[in-house]
């Protein structure tokens, strides 16, 4: 066997080995070898059971939020230079398809200080533009490209945040994704194989959809109507009602009147942890950022004896009364078991969703409804390939050994690469798995009958090998690169399970390129390497 042959073989063994190591490891017996092969092949959630959700990002939440840090930098603005103004407020969009209709309303600016708010406004916010509505009246609006980036940004930090979470509960097989569309660009789907129960994880994804540290502004109240009635029956300017958390023992609703403007909010965070305090009961501590921490001490020093509200998710979790100037840290009393404290603390590190959710739709796919999905996909596979290899024996004789030997390193290097890129495997994906195969063998067809016809033609063995698959080459790249654009269109526009089928069907065309042409070629090369001179070819 000369150098080149045995260059190649080396090289062809070391694939092998590759693969076959991302597969199963480095096993010491028959259960690890199966704990591997668990671990590294990762089944999707139509194979292994699990939940599904799709929820819808409440952008117009993250529209209010940023209005409402723009009135509170303004009110600073505003002052530094001198510029009196009676009132600033935003108007309260309800609807998602309402979020780019915010806007900010600026009263009473002095006749003589037209001019500095003007400059104010255009030097320092930059994303909204200025419309005059009387001689001191003014108002904001967003200007459509940053409400563009806004809806954008909103959706990917929801999607990170909601991964953070799902990760901190240990569920690293999840995939958390925009559902796509420009109809359903505020939709995210989120899949959790092996998870029958998604009740723990809805209550921590939905959790803290906004923190919220406000002053309180009267209460508490018995209820709703009260509170109403205790202000004429509509509620002051700047302000909002508030259901405190029911606590157990507790007797009836308590309703606080809060500022609407938060003076700090989850954005505002570093870091939280589960704690105790004196007594032994479980609380979550919070400190905050640098900029927040100023703007705390600033308020709380100007607002002593004045209560405080932290709210959860629209829910006042507590309300206390500030004794003294708070700067970098707080805490969250009154939630319960450690259990409660440690999710909280998870969903409050792992980032505040800029905006609230909605669960659209549910889907729980039960293990054995999956395992009978591996089962007919397994059942499939094996019996189109058992076909697909008898055919091609019988009608290329051995030959057919070759096509079949590049057909099982085909499959090996597709399986090493879903383990080594920890991509999930679906069922989707076993057709696409299965579709490889006869792309594969459908390579080798190709060659095989380009072969017969330069036999035919009175060539030598070698050389209608050699011409073979030279002839051959360039029809082989141009069917499969014309298959990868169509999966790029598949994988660019399609749903979850098409994407599952493109990303398959890719990283097995790829590997059939490799052994359709390398592999096959070389043990071709193997069979005619020997020191007679072969006059026929089995094929």
């Amino acid at each position: 066997m000369n150098s080149t042959l045995r260059n190649k073989a080396i090289f062809v063994l070391a694939i092998i080995l590759i693969c076959a190591y991302g597969i199963i490891g480095l096993p010491k017996s028959g259960a690890e070898l199966a704990k591997n092969w668990n671990d590294n092949i990762r089944l999707g959630l139509d194979l292994k059971g699990g939940s599904q959700l799709v929820l819808q990002v409440q952008v117009q939440d993250a529209f209010k939020a940023e209005a409402d840090q723009t009135i509170e930098r303004l009110k600073v603005e505003l002052q530094k230079d001198g510029v009196p103004y009676g009132v600033l407020d935003r108007n309260d969009p309800q609807r998602l398809e309402d979020a780019d209709t915010i806007e900010i309303v600026a009263k009473g600016i002095a006749v003589d200080k037209v001019g500095a708010f003007r400059e104010v406004v255009s030097s320092r916010f930059a994303a909204w533009n200025l419309n005059s509505v009387s001689g001191s009246d003014f108002k904001l609006t967003y200007k459509p490209t940053e409400a563009g980036v806004l809806r954008k940004e909103t959706v990917e930090r929801s999607m990170r945040t909601i991964e953070n979470r799902i990760n901190g509960l240990g569920l690293a097989e999840a995939t958390v994704q925009q559902r796509g569309g420009t109809k359903n660009e505020s939709e995210i789907l989120v899949q959790m194989p092996g998870v029958d129960d998604p009740a723990r994880v809805k209550a921590i994804l939905q959790a803290a959809a906004m923190l919220e540290i406000t002053e309180v502004r009267g209460g508490p109240f018995s209820d709703r109507a009260q509170a109403l009635a205790q202000n004429g029956g509509i509620l002051p300017l700047g302000t909002r009602l508030a259901q405190e958390r029911v606590k157990p023992g507790s007797q009836g609703e308590s309703w606080w009147l809060l500022g609407r403007n938060a003076v700090v909010t989850g954005r505002d965070l570093r870091n939280a942890r589960p704690s105790q305090d004196e007594f032994g009961k479980w609380e979550t501590s919070f400190t905050l950022s640098q900029d927040a921490s100023k703007r705390f001490g600033r308020f709380t020093e100007s607002n002593i004896n004045n209560k405080l509200a932290v709210v959860l998710d629209n829910k006042i979790f507590s309300v206390a009364t500030i004794q003294s100037k708070i700067e970098d840290s707080g805490r969250i009393t009154g939630i319960g078991d450690q259990t409660s404290a440690s999710d909280l603390a998870l969903t409050l590190t792992s980032g505040s969703l800029p905006a609230g959710i909605v669960y659209l739709e549910e889907r729980t796919v039960g293990p054995s409804l999956g395992a009978d999905s591996i089962h007919d996909g397994l059942m499939a596979g094996i019996v189109g390939v058992g076909v697909v290899v008898l055919v091609m024996l019988v009608y290329y004789k051995r030959a057919g050994i070759n096509a079949t030997l590049a057909l099982i390193l085909n499959a090996i290097i597709l399986l090493a690469a879903l383990a080594y890129f920890g991509a999930v495997l679906t069922l989707p994906g076993i057709a696409g798995f299965i579709l490889t195969i006869g792309m594969a063998v459908d390579s080798n067809v190709l060659i095989f009958e380009r072969i017969r016809e330069e036999l035919r033609n009175g060539k030598g063995v070698i050389a209608s090998v050699e011409a073979g698959f030279g002839k051959a080459f360039l029809t082989i790249i141009d069917t499969h690169v014309t298959t990868v654009v169509s999966c790029a269109f598949l994988f660019a526009f399609g749903s979850t399970a098409v994407k599952g089928f493109a990303v398959t069907l890719v990283i097995g065309l790829i590997a059939n390129i490799f052994t359709a042409v390398f592999v096959s070629k070389f043990i071709f090369d193997w069979e005619l390497s020997g020191d007679k001179q072969l006059t026929t070819l089995s094929i």
